[in-house]
Formats: C-alpha cells, sequence, structure tokens
C-alpha cells in the first residue's frame, strides 16, 4: 500500500501549506482530497509535486506492507 506521510512531513518541513499548493502553484483540491484519503495519483502529478517541493520521490510517498 502506497503512503503519503512523508508528503505531509515534508510539507511542514519546508514550512508550505496545502494552501500553497493550491493557490499559489496551481495543483486541484481534488489532487491534495485524494493524497489525504491515501487514493492514486498520476506520476506526473507526482513528478510535478517533486519540483515544486525540490525533494525526491520517497519524500512524498513511501510503500508499506499491509
Amino acid at each position: 500500500m502506497i503512503s503519503y506521510n512523508p508528503f505531509y512531513e515534508t510539507l511542514y518541513k519546508k514550512g508550505l501549506t496545502e494552501y500553497y499548493l493550491i493557490f499559489k502553484q496551481g495543483f486541484s483540491a481534488n489532487t491534495l482530497h485524494r493524497i489525504k484519503k491515501g487514493e492514486a495519483i498520476s506520476t506526473k502529478t507526482l513528478d510535478a509535486l517533486c519540483y515544486v517541493l525540490d525533494c525526491e520521490v520517497e519524500d512524498i510517498i513511501k510503500f508499506e506492507k499491509e
């Protein structure tokens, strides 16, 4: 199962908010809702998040065995 816990840790470390991602960087609220609910996001979105947050993929997602 993919976990987005590192995403929220990265946001906190960088002092950023979901508001910033939506209104300043142009991410859709639906994308952040999907992350919050643990649903799938595209690799294109993952790439964009890595670019905006200046981080690696493992700073956004991690695999957890169920």
